[in-house]
Parts: structure tokens; C-alpha cells; sequence
């Protein structure tokens, strides 16, 4: 089953993204702003997203919401 291309900045809306290919994300606040973008390798997503929660080792202020964009290989992901 695929997973959701975007959700709500915490544990549980993380969880519930697509994580079978690299993607870029983008971390934004609660007008839509962004944030902070990113890139996380295939298998590697909910990991990578967790770590910019508060308290986590890269913490991201005022995210409110995440959008995945799948990518087909972490050097495409990177060029994006």
C-alpha cells in the first residue's frame, strides 16, 4: 500500500508517509510557508523526518505539516 504524500508534522503523520523510494520534503508551518526541504534516502524517510521534531537531534520550529516528493533515486531527489 502506498503511503500519503503529505501530513501533519509529528510521530503519528510521519508514520503514515510513502517511504519506498528517496524523496524530498518540504517541512512547513501553518499558513503553508516552508520551512525547511530536505532530502531522505528510500527506507530512510520517517527516520530522517523524526529527527526534525522537537526534541530531536535537528530540531525544525513552527512545523505544522510535511510534503513528500517522491523521487525515483536519491540523485534525482538531490537535483531537485
Amino acid at each position: 500500500m502506498a503511503g500519503k504524500k503529505s501530513g501533519k508534522f509529528d510521530k503519528e503523520g510521519i508514520e503514515g508517509l510513502a517511504k519506498d523510494k528517496p524523496v524530498v520534503y518540504d517541512i512547513q508551518d501553518m499558513k503553508g510557508n516552508t520551512l525547511y526541504t530536505g532530502v531522505a534516502k528510500r527506507g530512510r524517510v520517517e527516520e530522517r523526518l523524526k529527527e526534525h521534531l522537537p526534541g530531536g537531534p535537528d530540531p525544525i520550529r513552527g512545523g505544522a505539516k510535511v510534503k513528500i516528493n517522491q523521487k525515483p533515486s536519491i540523485a534525482d531527489a538531490e537535483k531537485a
